[in-house]
């Protein structure tokens, strides 16, 4: 083929006068001036992609919708035109009115808030997933901007570009999220005093959860839910870890940090709950929605079930 297989949306016909006339497969795959004409298709074609970008209008968002997966590809496997591509890729936002309002990294940066030096991203297995994601809680609060990756692809992508014009990506959902560049914390005092406060309930739900959960920690990423799973900076994000799992490919899955929000009346009444049955109950529950809400799933629907049931029946 004369185009990368991230380019191979493109039809077209290679008229030239300095091919062999001894045309062989192992003659053109080894001919000097084949690999010329190879990498002048692909900066022809990423030329025109350009210049759609350069009109404005609708044409590039049409081409984007049909065709954008794929040439996501491009990041990967095409290194020499690798910064065209990262230009040319388009994602919805927490600023977006729904998944077809796209932005580009270019514009992302222009629009960062002071004392932002991160390009703040999180991946999902939908758009409603992503745009749902109690991880984004204390970045929405502060007026951040998150880019919301929603396609399968996404999450493998986001391993070969961990940088954009000096910019570091920063997934919201891994690691330790630090946002004192991004201005004073004006509920700290607070927070800290509420952590001190739960760390009876902490160790609780280390010794209930054990070995499902690497760690349970004070949440600075929640303003409005209890409790949300967070992943270490190189782990695979859950919806990836179930999808490979089911197609028979799955390593041993990543223990996920549960994260809690101190201040939230489901986590008080879980501190304050005297009976060990409803607090085992109501510890579950707050790890299994937690996967649920991250794309991890639910290994026993039945004991999920059957705590709801139980709960409510109290």
């Amino acid at each position: 083929t004369m185009l990368p297989a991230y380019l191979r949306f493109v039809r077209g016909v290679v008229d030239s006068d300095d091919l062999p006339l001894n045309v062989s497969r192992e003659t053109l795959q080894n001919n000097r001036q084949v690999e010329r004409i190879k990498g002048a298709l692909s900066k022809r074609v990423l030329d025109l992609l350009d210049r759609l970008v350069a009109e404005g209008g609708d044409r590039y968002d049409t081409f984007w919708r049909e065709f954008g997966t794929v040439l996501k590809e491009g990041v990967a496997e095409d290194f020499s035109h690798r910064e065209r591509i990262l230009k040319l890729l388009r994602y919805p936002s927490t600023r977006s009115d729904g998944p077809d309002q796209r932005v580009s990294l270019d514009d992302y940066i222009a629009r960062m808030a002071t004392g932002q030096n991160e390009i703040y991203y999180l991946t999902a297995e939908s758009w409603k997933a992503a745009v749902g994601s109690p991880q984004l809680e204390a970045l929405k609060a502060r007026g951040i901007e998150v880019l919301l990756m929603h396609e399968r692809i996404d999450e493998w992508l986001a391993s070969y570009f961990t940088e954009y014009q000096g910019k570091r990506l920063r997934n919201v959902a891994k690691g330790e999220l630090d946002l004192d560049a991004l201005g004073p914390d004006s509920g700290q005092a607070e927070r800290e005093q509420a952590a001190q406060d739960a760390a009876p309930l902490v160790d609780r739900l280390k010794a209930l959860l054990g070995g499902s959960v690497k760690d349970v920690r004070i949440s600075r990423r929640l303003t409005d839910s209890p409790a949300c799973l967070v992943l270490e900076e190189h782990d695979m994000a859950l919806h990836m870890q179930r999808l490979l799992q089911q197609a028979g490919h799955g390593a041993g899955p990543a223990e996920p940090i549960l994260e809690i929000n101190p201040g939230h009346p489901l986590i008080r009444r879980l501190a304050d709950e005297s009976d060990q049955a409803r607090a085992s109950d109501l510890g579950w529950l707050l790890f299994e929605q937690a996967r649920l809400a991250s794309g991890g799933g639910i290994e026993d629907p039945a004991a999920f079930n059957a705590r709801i049931n139980r709960l409510l029946a109290s």
